[in-house]
């Protein structure tokens, strides 16, 4: 198991996943609406187990599921402002991911770590289960190598 980064350090994101905004994610109120955020979290992380450790969500293997979310909002961003997600890892345990995210301007630079301040910050906690029985399964040992091998100092 990863213990969690020290009280009051900001995580170092290691991984930088773009988020391109859209025309309908502004709100009434001219900024990205917050449930956009959401949804850039937890398409990045998904988008990331799939492509770098071969997670395969329709395969009748183990599964992540959401069992705990939450994002705190820092600054406002609008479209057509290009953001990213940035990921890192929290806890890795026996079962279950919590993912320390944050939302991130594109700097156009490839998102070199640890040199911005997210506008927002999130908490993702992954339990992953087996697809038919839905009962608490290991972390594929895929995701937990490349969990290991690109999110973990």
């Amino acid at each position: 198991m990863t213990a969690a980064p020290a009280a009051g350090s900001r995580p170092e994101f290691r991984v930088r996943v773009p988020f391109a905004t859209r025309w309908n994610d502004n709100d009434q109120y001219g900024h990205v609406n917050n449930t956009v955020y959401y949804e850039a979290m937890d398409t990045a992380v998904n988008s990331w187990m799939i492509a770098a450790a071969g997670l395969d969500p329709a395969g009748g293997g183990a599964i992540a599921l959401c069992a705990a979310s939450s994002c705190e909002f820092r600054a406002s961003a609008s479209f057509p402002e290009p953001l990213e997600v940035g990921l890192a890892i929290e806890r890795l345990g026996t079962t279950s991911v919590t993912w320390s995210l944050g939302i991130l301007r594109d700097r156009g630079d490839g998102g070199a770590p640890g040199d911005d301040d997210p506008i927002a910050t999130g908490r993702f906690v992954h339990v992953f289960v087996d697809a038919a029985t839905r009962r608490p399964t290991p972390v594929p040992a895929s995701v937990r190598t490349a969990i290991e091998e690109h999110l973990l100092p």
